[in-house]
């Protein structure tokens, strides 16, 4: 008999439940599984907004550590999460069928309306994408920094720091809390973060070839992979991490792809949203051609205004 497939996680509900998806979909191939939990830098600091912790590894360095020596075989991330470019020792070797991508409010209160700008609203959340678009579109929106779980988050939103959290579906669905969402947010406005919805596999490249196949076939979803391998391609040019407000979102229409991203300003003055299409084998291609897009169009000085700006003590 194969021996188990470890699989590392961050131990919150949420990493849970992907990580217990991940062994279901190993389990219909056949391959046996065990989780490990691992504590991260990003599980540890909740008091210190993510952009100021520095965006790189802030949920992956440990699990990345126990890939690398061996104690873990796999590891499973949330794609948006999942800095844009690799050390070398390190791929995403799959991709999981990717979740309704939009972000949405989530309260426990009646009557939450973004588009009214007669009631005071404040929402909490730790993304400088959803602070940049809220300062564009609805700036009569307020918002506050809200870290932690999203068990953590729906109680410090309870216990009255905000009127409702501004969160992506695919958590908020996994976890169970459809009946408290208050809001589909349009993505043409919220255009989400790159990989938002699906779980990323990674692996140390020195994974056994066989048993990297087979966890392949087990997990990736191909439409899904094509889509994120373009937006990835975007953000690695872009150098986005979580501290930037980038934006991308690929969809298939059978073999064409298009893919739609952009930046903002972080006071949320300046939006730059474009557009290319072509052939999905050709993603990562399209990926870099929206970024040069993007920065002639003058994404490269907000870019190096919100490196400026962050960089600043």
């Amino acid at each position: 008999m194969s021996r188990k497939v470890k699989i590392g996680t961050r131990g919150s509900k949420l990493a849970l439940w992907q990580a217990y998806h991940v062994e279901d979909l190993l389990k219909k191939s056949g391959l046996e599984s065990e989780i490990v939990i691992i504590d991260t830098k990003g599980d540890q600091v909740l008091d210190v907004s993510i952009s100021k912790i520095g965006s790189k590894g802030v949920f992956t360095q440990e699990l990345e550590d126990q890939l690398l020596d061996g104690r873990i075989d796999i590891a499973v991330h949330s794609a948006k999460d999942m800095q844009s470019t690799l050390a070398e020792e390190f791929e995403l070797i799959a991709f999981t069928e990717r979740e309704k991508e939009n972000d949405i409010l989530l309260s426990v209160k009646g009557g939450i309306d973004i588009q009214d700008s007669s009631k005071p609203l404040t929402l909490g959340t730790s993304s400088t994408r959803r602070v940049a678009t809220l300062k564009h579109f609805y700036p009569h929106v307020k918002t506050v920094d809200v870290r932690g779980n999203l068990q953590t988050r729906i109680r410090k939103m309870e216990e009255g720091l905000c009127d409702a959290l501004l969160l992506a579906y695919a958590g908020v669905h996994r976890m169970g809390y459809d009946d408290m969402i208050a809001g589909l947010l349009d993505l043409s406005e919220f255009t989400p973060a790159v990989g938002q919805g699906s779980v990323a596999i990674e692996s140390a490249k020195n994974l056994e070839p066989t048993l990297r196949q087979q966890i392949i076939a087990a997990c990736n979803h191909p439409q899904t992979e094509f889509r994120l391998k373009a937006e990835r391609s975007f953000l690695r040019v872009l150098e986005g991490g979580c501290s930037i407000p980038v934006f991308a979102l690929a969809t298939l229409e059978k073999d064409s792809l298009i893919l739609k991203g952009g930046i903002i300003s972080l006071d949320g003055k300046h939006r730059i949203s474009l557009e290319v299409s072509g052939e999905k084998t050709e993603s990562e291609v399209l990926g870099k051609k929206l970024a040069a897009l993007v920065f002639a169009a003058g994404g490269k000085e907000i870019l190096d205004d919100i490196k400026k700006s962050q960089s600043k003590p």
